[in-house]
């Protein structure tokens, strides 16, 4: 009696690993974590209730037996659906209008950028140096000038913050006098799952539409011709490849 009281405890214990181990692997929202655990769960104990004797093995076999004559039954005719609901998903995602607020992120050594898809503006805050805590915008030409001395140790930093300026005064070489050669150096920076949804600015389980829709958005203001960086061009093209590849 006890042992089979323990078990039924257990039971619940089970289901959570087996949907955390799930939830690693496929990244899952925390509704669909919720929706898989009770799934689970329920039936783990109608599995430990059969293997009791508690419910007859027809409390399973029926339920499933009809689930699979149905699907056998409709299965030709989602087979031939199939192709019209893929072709209806693909312009419904094209069509979607991009959400004004949706923003993509770069984290460097010295800044954390923020990109804003509606607009196109970027602005950013300083995470370490004399200017730490401050957002990009609230400084001044000098001071974001002075902070790019500053971010040289670091070519992600300084790379990214040229960029900025670019944006946000353009004519800033020539009043500084400031080379416009751009050094070419390899990314030696690893691309994760988690870095390209935040550099495309993506949900946590995007699909190869929303991958396409997003890079082309952020390449339509952020691409060389027309005047964005030659940097964060690589790193959106990075994010696009990397999630296209494991999709």
């Amino acid at each position: 009696m006890i042992f089979r009281l323990l078990l039924l405890l257990a039971l619940p214990v089970m289901a959570y690993y087996m949907v955390k181990s799930v939830s690693q692997r496929f990244t899952l929202t925390a509704r669909q974590n919720r929706i898989l655990f009770v799934i689970v769960a329920a039936f783990l104990v109608i599995g430990a209730l059969v293997a009791m004797g508690r419910l007859p093995v027809q409390f399973i076999l029926a339920p499933i037996g009809a689930a699979v004559t149905f699907m056998l039954r409709l299965l030709p005719t989602l087979l031939r659906l199939l192709p019209m609901w893929q072709m209806f998903k693909s312009r419904v995602a094209s069509a979607r209008p991009r959400d004004a607020g949706q923003s993509s992120k770069i984290r460097t050594e010295f800044l954390e950028m923020e990109l804003r898809h509606g607009s196109g503006d970027m602005d950013g805050t300083v995470l370490r140096g004399s200017f730490a805590t401050k957002k990009l915008s609230s400084l001044s030409l000098n001071e974001v000038l002075n902070l790019l001395s500053e971010c040289q140790s670091d070519q992600d930093s300084s790379q990214v913050l040229e960029a900025y300026i670019d944006r946000v005064h353009p004519n800033w070489r020539e009043q500084t006098g400031h080379s416009s050669d751009r050094v070419e150096i390899a990314d030696e920076s690893a691309m994760t799952r988690e870095l390209a949804i935040e550099i495309l600015g993506l949900g946590e389980t995007p699909d190869r539409d929303q991958v396409v829709q997003a890079h082309r958005s952020l390449m339509q203001k952020m691409h060389p011709d027309r005047g964005g960086s030659d940097y964060l061009a690589k790193k959106i093209n990075a994010a696009k490849d990397f999630l296209l590849t494991t999709l």
